[in-house]
């Protein structure tokens, strides 16, 4: 799809503060820029606003002249969500702004900021709200499907915690959604917020956090992974609202091989720390880097791993604990195999959490949209590669591999009798490569009823978008 010169040049003259981009502009390929490049489409038009109004003008525009639209955050989607072959994108980047209310503990990001605005922002008064464990996520994406991270043992996810939004809707009117304003739309957008329109800011409840945190990494080599699978358990056995951690197995930065990685997480003192991590230390880990860190530096810990470029696929995946040991052997070793043989690979991961899950399944289920509120852990294989003729054969080998977790799965929650709500969270499932039935479960029938009110035209389709012809 081309857009002619005469519609660019319309649009360019409505828009009071925006800079655009076309194909035949200076900067365009650094406007298609995305976390993953299969996240990468060429855009027919690229509008960054820096004032609402112009999102409101940039949509109405698109539907007059029938182009598809795209939504651009923080750009994480491996599977090109905030991207549009031939369309319009609007890329938020330029309305990054973090606001702090320090009287009433509250912090507004714009739509366009990362979790690293966030989280610094909220260090300089002693701060921190619920968000991203990799903190160039950007804060949109991450909160309307939910949002899971360090604090939500404490505070549950970041939509428990959103106070409100301000959202520009496909017919261009600028709203505000809370439990006072707008509350049918403000239940959707948290956990089906992508279906919905424009988030242009995000109001969160915020918390002190003027101590350090216990945290680090360890690492240990692969005969140690039955006892580090053991520990991990264990935390979810006698939970602890300040105590998480993430599993990874990858392969050695240093070329040394196949390597067990841990994020510890301990929100208390030095002492405290050191005993809730213990048995881990016990295992006598090759790397130990626990420490004594500010907050907003645990959400880099991530960083040197999900950095940007190369070509990306990520597989939610699932777990009812405790997670069988001999299950994670097989898992380890088949993901070992895998990606030993393809050295283009090498940088590829699979990411399992293990949170305190208590106060997020404190909500009742029908109190927000997201579908998936139970016990059930998760996780993501995380490929990475570089040749684009492998994309196929990689996606496909993804898929068979998170079979096997959804497999595993379902034999113990029938063992189990637990046959809960969506055991899927949404922003590990790649559009229209679910793992479950229906990534809305039983909220799909009320998520209907309002993406006919508020998009009937379905404007905004990339992310899960919600069937209307059932």
């Amino acid at each position: 799809m081309t857009i002619n010169t005469a519609a660019i040049e319309a649009l360019k003259s409505r828009l009071e503060n925006a800079t655009v981009y076309t194909p035949d502009s200076e900067n365009y390929k650094q406007s298609l820029f995305r976390w993953s490049d299969t996240g990468i489409k060429p855009a027919g038009v690229v509008v960054q606003p820096t004032q609402t109004s112009d999102i409101s003008v940039a949509l109405l525009w698109a539907q007059e002249n029938a182009i598809d639209v795209a939504v651009k955050g923080g750009g994480h989607s491996s599977a090109g969500t905030s991207s549009s072959a031939g369309g319009l994108v609007i890329d938020l980047s330029r309305m990054n702004g973090i606001t702090v209310d320090t009287s009433g503990k509250t912090i507004t990001a714009q739509g366009g900021a990362t979790w690293k605005e966030v989280d610094e922002t909220g260090a300089a008064h002693g701060l921190a709200a619920v968000g991203g464990t990799v903190n160039h996520t950007g804060v949109g994406g991450l909160t309307l499907g939910g949002g899971y991270g360090w604090l939500s043992g404490q505070y549950g996810l970041t939509i428990d915690n959103l106070l409100s939004a301000t959202v520009v809707l496909a017919d261009g009117r600028v709203v505000k959604a809370s439990l006072s304003e707008n509350e049918d739309l403000f239940w959707g957008l948290r956990g089906a917020g992508y279906n919905f329109g424009v988030v242009v800011d995000f109001t969160y409840q915020a918390y002190e956090q003027k101590e350090p945190v216990y945290s680090g990494l360890l690492g240990y080599t692969p005969d140690k992974l039955e006892e580090v699978i053991g520990a991990l358990n264990a935390i979810l056995t006698e939970p602890d609202a300040r105590l998480g951690a993430m599993c990874a197995f990858a392969l050695a930065p240093d070329g040394s091989g196949p390597m067990i990685l841990v994020i510890g997480f301990f929100n208390g003192s030095r002492e405290e720390g050191e005993s809730k991590f213990a048995s881990f230390t016990a295992l006598e880990p090759v790397l130990n880097t626990l420490d004594l860190i500010p907050y907003s530096v645990v959400n880099t810990l991530q960083n040197p791993q999900a950095t940007y470029g190369d070509r990306k696929t990520l597989k939610g995946i699932f777990y009812q604990p405790a997670l069988d040991p001999k299950f994670a052997r097989v898992i380890f070793n088949d993901f070992m195999s895998k990606i030993q043989s393809e050295p283009d690979m090498a940088t590829s991961a699979i990411l399992l959490e293990f949170y305190d899950m208590r106060k997020i399944c404190e909500v009742p289920l029908e109190s927000t949209s997201l579908a998936s509120r139970n016990f059930t852990q998760n996780g993501i294989i995380s490929l990475r590669w570089t040749d684009a003729t492998k994309d196929l054969e990689h996606r496909a080998w993804a898929r068979e591999a998170q079979d096997k977790w959804k497999a595993e799965l379902d034999a113990k929650s029938s063992d189990q009798g637990d046959e809960s709500n969506v055991p899927q969270y949404i922003n590990y499932a790649e559009p229209g490569d679910s793992a479950v039935s229906s990534i809305y479960g039983q909220n799909l029938g009320r998520l209907q009823g309002l993406k006919v009110k508020y998009d009937p035209n379905n404007v905004f389709h990339k992310m899960h978008a919600i069937p209307t012809d059932v």
